[in-house]
């Protein structure tokens, strides 16, 4: 048995533990959970804002009063990637 001990792998060396790759996919799903959940504060915000400027949501009793209700469940576009489109391509208030 002696003569085959050092053809024998190194137990100790054989799992390696690694920090730096921990840590980077770590990041990468922090960041990507960041950017999903601004998407959806940017998509939130512009169906909303949308609701608001064509006037969606005004109150049936009190005309020139916002119903709020209707601000959380109205659907100003047909999807959510046409707000995130529009939000992402007017950056700059209208004049």
């Amino acid at each position: 048995m002696r003569a085959f001990r050092e053809s024998a792998p190194d137990e100790a060396g054989l799992v390696q533990r690694t920090w730096v790759n921990h840590l980077a996919w770590t990041l990468v799903v922090v960041l990507s959970g960041l950017v999903f959940w601004l998407v959806l504060a940017v998509v939130n915000a512009e169906n909303q804002r949308n609701a608001l400027a064509n006037m969606q949501c005004r109150d049936r009793v009190f005309k020139e009063e916002i119903d709020r209700q209707c601000m959380l469940s109205v659907q100003s576009r047909e999807h959510w990637w046409q707000h995130l489109y529009y939000a992402m391509k007017h950056t700059k208030p209208q004049k």
